[in-house]
């Protein structure tokens, strides 16, 4: 027998302090966790980014590139313009850069949450200037930080800025991002309203304005742990301080500029190299379409930077082209930084969101270092 159910559903009794979700993280740097967060970090999100930064409003409609099972989304795409009484537009087929194009000119939004691996392949889809952006009044980036010449790039291209930022599934919130009309590219912007900000050495000690450290970050959104891991929870979540595992310098204007994750980061020399200034020098080439650079051991052992490209159509992936990639590279770097192998690949390792998983292409190194193959140019 069947017992029968009520089709009406009555409010939980619940606090601003209950538990709320499980968000969990993409896994770029090993298996994913779930951050747990509290019902209040949710109307904060909205509050602090979406009003105070973004100035949502119920003319807004708003279009994302990743699925709303992604924490980005559920904020982007589904509270903020909801809690503004704005709209969304969704739609079911993979996201690719034609469908975005397309989706674009259909549902014609104001605001667009992309990727810097999407913006990029958007702006290198051959027909792309064909379609109508014009409803368009910012676009937002998040997942990695977005190369200088790409955001300038789509800024010329289509006359709408990037926002780039940077939040995390610990905090549910975006806490460092670019304004409308002070879009500086290169940089994560600024902290958000209701977040502080201090970057740390190794010890723990605040750095001087100018310096690498370690980004902690402060702020009423914060995960209260990780689901069912207590000792990552502990090294993580440091009080009222999320330790972030990314590495920035603040400059004297008081934007962030991304460095890299804390596992990144190679050292070569004994000073430390920022895999994405390595980047960012190869994608400023005109052939690369892709870029990962990672830390790689040469035939004494010692850590030289390894560049993984994926060339545009048009490139050839040969010897003549490692050498003319090398070379554009030495006259940006400092001669220590300038990739001493290119590799030719058709793909990298990624996360679902989008974010080269370089502790995949660290994992090849070690295995190159066990078999002995290798040799620095």
């Amino acid at each position: 027998m069947v017992s029968q159910m009520s089709d009406e559903c009555s409010r939980a009794d619940t606090t601003r302090d209950d538990i709320a979700i499980w968000l969990f993280t993409s896994g770029s740097t090993g298996k994913p966790k779930g951050a747990v967060h509290l019902h209040h970090d949710l109307p904060y999100n909205t509050e602090c980014y979406a009003k105070r930064v973004l100035g949502i409003t119920e003319n807004d409609l708003t279009l994302a590139v990743p699925k709303l099972f992604f924490g980005y989304a559920t904020g982007t795409n589904l509270l903020f313009p909801f809690a503004a009484g704005g709209a969304t537009a969704l739609f079911k087929e993979r996201s690719t850069p034609q469908k975005i194009f397309e989706a674009i000119e259909r549902y014609e939004p104001t605001i667009l949450t992309s990727v810097p691996t999407m913006i990029n392949s958007m702006l290198n889809l051959e027909d792309g200037d064909a379609y109508d952006l014009s409803s368009l009044r910012m676009c937002l980036s998040a997942g990695e930080a977005l190369p200088v010449n790409i955001g300038r790039s789509w800024s010329e291209r289509f006359g709408v800025d990037i926002l780039d930022g940077l939040g995390c599934t610990e905090t549910v919130s975006t806490f460092l991002c670019n304004r409308e009309g002070a879009v500086r590219y290169g940089t994560s912007g600024k902290p958000v309203p209701g977040f502080d900000i201090r970057l740390v050495d190794e010890t723990g000690a605040v750095v001087a304005q100018g310096e690498m450290g370690e980004l902690q970050v402060r702020g009423p959104t914060t995960a209260i742990m990780y689901w069912n891991d207590r000792e990552q929870s502990r090294s993580t979540f440091l009080g009222e301080w999320l330790r972030s595992g990314d590495k920035y310098i603040e400059d004297k204007d008081g934007y962030y500029s991304y460095c890299g994750r804390r596992d990144d980061m190679m050292k070569v020399g004994g000073i430390y190299v920022s895999p994405i200034e390595v980047e960012g020098a190869l994608l400023s080439h005109p052939d690369v379409l892709e870029a990962a650079v990672a830390g790689w051991p040469d035939e004494d052992g010692l850590i030289r930077p390894k560049a993984f490209v994926i060339l545009k159509p048009f490139g050839e992936p040969n010897e003549a082209m490692a050498l003319a990639l090398r070379e554009h590279c030495r006259k940006q770097l400092a001669t220590f930084k300038y990739p001493r192998w290119i590799e030719f690949r058709t793909e990298l390792p990624k996360t679902a969101t989008g974010k080269t998983r370089r502790f995949k292409l660290r994992a090849e190194a070690a295995q190159d270092d066990r078999t002995g193959s290798g040799a620095a140019e």
